[in-house]
């Protein structure tokens, strides 16, 4: 963060600063900030924020005491406070006015129902090379992420990467507010958060926030695979650009690897790049295609785009994560969240890495939240996308997700066996009972149901099953 003395603080957020030592030098703040008292930041800021069961003020004492200058909050602490009527919105404040100080810096911004992480990623690694580059880290995309990403950058930052999440018209448009972007990108509208926005064309809504907060200066950069996206052209002061199949951004000559790793070609303005990313799933060419539409509208030449692309690391933790147990066993951890496509897209995956290995494909899935009205038909979907897949073996997890082996039953053609269990417990029993070091298995599900656990179980676990279940059995 760039250093703020609190009373600097104070003046840019409307507060005042109060506990700070009437003799002595003037508190300063110098690091991040920082909302879990848990993980404190030297130097840096606290923000207390009143939740509905835990109220970060009551740790506001331990925090300075960890190692943090002061803290943001709504009331006096018994520690340097620099005093607000509303923490976040003060937070949120505080974020713009550092951006504001900063005008050589380039903010992307990118929202969309799926995809978002691993974008982001592409990018951040994209932009490095050419300069300093600060990137939304976890899940931080909402009214408090956003500042938290924003405050740390530093006079030296170049580019600033942000991910942007709504859970209702309205959110993005804040967001953008708090950092207004330069580029911004959608990279589609699908079903996640359904049962909070009630249809697609609110979720398209709220997601088309983020392109009308550009200025006429600035890049639009939408999908033009997806209707509901590409129409978000309407929308813009600014100039468009679009990836896709047929895009202003644009792939071909897709092939995998056995590892489901894809390689293709880049296009752009007539140029053909080759590009072999280190990351699983078909899916995976739409992401780095966004990340390399939205480098391109910062001047990154279409070459340096692709060898990066190539060089790219996954960054975030368990999406796609491909983890070798011991004896073989080849295990795909995409445990951090769930809706229909990203299932469906993993659930490809997980076929294309049987296909090209020849090893027996296992499907591990749990529930898929916040869905609303859709959520029967999107797991009795998904189940159909299994065995539409040709998957061997696919075990449900918690009676949530039970629709989806009913979906997978009513295909009549699947030669796969379908089994429900009842919580992870039971399904880690029956799963590690059930799998060699010859297998592949794919664990995905909402974050709610954080079946990173039963990830860390079936790893852990050394012993091949004795009976397994799934090679020419029919389904059941």
């Amino acid at each position: 963060m760039i250093a703020m003395s609190l009373a600097e603080i104070a003046h840019l957020v409307g507060g005042r600063v109060d506990g700070q030592p009437a003799e002595g030098p003037e508190v300063v703040v110098t690091g991040p900030a920082f909302v879990d008292s848990r993980a404190p930041e030297p130097g840096g800021l606290f923000v207390a924020v009143a939740g509905e069961r835990v109220d970060g003020h009551d740790f506001a004492v331990a925090a300075v005491e960890a190692g943090a200058a002061a803290v943001l909050g709504q009331r006096s602490t018994g520690v340097p406070t620099i005093v607000v009527e509303d923490s976040v919105a003060a937070f949120g404040r505080l974020a713009r006015a550092v951006i504001d100080r900063l005008p050589d810096l380039t903010v992307l911004a990118l929202t969309g129902s799926q995809g978002k992480t691993g974008t982001k990623d592409y990018l951040a690694q994209l932009l490095a090379p050419s300069g300093s580059t600060v990137a939304t880290r976890g899940n931080h995309n909402n009214e408090l992420g956003v500042p938290l990403t924003v405050l740390c950058v530093t006079p030296e930052t170049s580019y600033l990467v942000v991910e942007m999440g709504a859970r209702g018209v309205g959110h993005i448009s804040y967001l953008c507010e708090v950092a207004p972007p330069q580029v911004a990108a959608v990279l589609n509208v699908g079903t996640a958060h359904l049962g909070e926005f009630g249809s697609r064309a609110a979720i398209a809504t709220a997601k088309g926030e983020i392109i009308e907060a550009l200025p006429a200066t600035g890049t639009a950069v939408l999908n033009a695979d997806d209707p509901l996206t590409a129409s978000m052209a309407d929308r813009a002061a600014a100039r468009v650009v679009t990836f896709g199949r047929s895009g202003d951004v644009a792939w071909r000559a897709v092939e995998q690897d056995p590892l489901g790793r894809p390689s293709f070609e880049l296009g752009h303005a007539g140029e053909w790049q080759p590009v072999r990313l280190r990351q699983i799933g078909a899916h995976q060419v739409a992401n780095a295609a966004a990340s390399a539409a939205m480098a391109l509208a910062v001047g990154i030449p279409l070459a340096d785009v692709a060898t990066r692309l190539g060089q790219a690391e996954a960054t975030s933790r368990w999406r796609m994560e491909p983890v070798t147990r011991s004896d073989g066993l080849l295990v795909v951890n995409d445990a951090y969240n769930a809706n229909r496509d990203s299932m469906a897209a993993a659930i490809d995956a997980l076929a294309t890495i049987g296909s090209r290995s020849g090893r027996r494909t296992v499907a591990v899935l749990g529930e898929m939240l916040e869905l609303g009205a859709s959520a029967e038909a999107d797991h009795l979907a998904v189940g159909e996308a299994v065995a539409g897949a040709g998957i061997d073996l696919l075990v449900t997890v918690g009676p949530g997700a039970d629709p989806i082996v009913s979906g997978a039953r009513r295909v009549p053609q699947w030669r796969g066996v379908a089994r429900t269990t009842a919580g992870r417990d039971d399904a880690l029993e029956f799963v590690r009972n059930n799998v060699t070091g010859d297998d592949v298995v794919l664990v995905k599900a909402s974050r709610g149901a954080a079946l990173e656990h039963l990830v860390a179980g079936l790893l852990a676990e050394t012993e091949q099953g004795s009976d397994r279940i799934g090679e020419g059995a029919t389904g059941q």
